[in-house]
Order: C-alpha cells, then structure tokens, then sequence
C-alpha cells in the first residue's frame, strides 16, 4: 500500500497535476502510520506531513489493544504479525524507529484518552523526531478519544493544519 501512495504521487508530479515542491501527505489512523511511513521511506517526496491519531509503534499498538479488540486478535496478528515471532520485522516498519530518515516537518494530533492509539504513539515519535533535529508539533487534547469529537478541538484542529500548510507550502 505505501508504494501505491508513492506511486500515485509519482504520477501525479508526471502529469504535472502536483508542484512537487507543495506536496504534504496527510493520513488518521492507520493513514496517520502511512504518512509517518511516507515520511521516512521516501523523504525527498514530501515537504511536510500531517499524522492524526497514527499508529507510530507497532509493537505498542499490540501491546495496548483495547480490550473491546481482544476477539480480533488473531486477525490483527495475521495482518500486523506477531509481537513476539516478528518483533524485529515490527520495530522495522515502526516509524518511530525510522525518524533519522525523516527530514520533513510533522504536524501531529492525539486524543489523551484514545483506546486505539494510545497517546504514547505520539509522545514516542515526538521524541524521535526531536532528537533528530525535525521540525515537529503535538497537539494532545485531553478528554478526546480516536478522533476530535468536540466542535472546538474540530474547529483548532482544521485551523492548525491549515496554518502548518501555509508555512510549509506557501
């Protein structure tokens, strides 16, 4: 799935619809890990990057399940991999473990009470990310769960992107 996000970039810049100097992957989720995974696989093709809510530790993300997921456990194991036989493969494909490949800004947003991804997956790659000298920003709104769920952290959070974007891509 990530080459196809790269490769759809890729044409887009070729059909001269994308200005390959303004390009910011932006992704929630499971996009969230796709952005930071765009970030660090390809870092000349993205200016910026937005991750809301992303998955940055596969290894945490099997650790802190919710307990409302535990019946789809062995599903997630044959999707992700297992935590104890794949653990080197996991950490890998963490982005976490891949920020000195980063070089782009990252603007990124967390729930403190998120039972999907735990605010831990943001805290840790804020720290990687810093210690890498990259240009990063946390926005953590307490009492908000896997999404924004409240009109005013919607209304900040749409303000601030819109603000990261013109910073970084005029």
């Amino acid at each position: 799935m990530q080459d196809d996000v790269t490769d759809a970039v890729k044409w887009a810049v070729d059909q001269k619809i994308a200005d390959p100097n303004r390009i910011c992957i932006f992704g929630a989720s499971y996009g969230g890990y796709a952005a930071m995974m765009g970030l660090a696989t390809t870092p000349d093709l993205f200016r910026c990057g937005i991750n809301y809510v992303g998955v940055t530790d596969i290894p945490l993300m099997l650790e802190t399940i919710p307990l409302a997921w535990e019946i789809a456990r062995e599903e997630l194991t044959l999707q992700a991999g297992d935590r104890k036989t794949d653990l080197d493969r996991l950490k890998k494909t963490s982005p976490v473990n891949l920020a000195n490949q980063i070089k782009a800004p990252v603007l990124m947003a967390y729930g403190s009470r998120d039972p999907r991804v735990v605010l831990d997956h943001g805290r840790r790659m804020e720290a990687a990310l810093k210690a890498e000298g990259v240009p990063v920003e946390l926005i953590i709104k307490k009492n908000e769960g896997h999404r924004f769920a409240k009109f005013e952290n919607q209304v900040e959070w749409a303000q601030r992107i819109l603000d990261f974007l013109a910073q970084h891509l005029g």
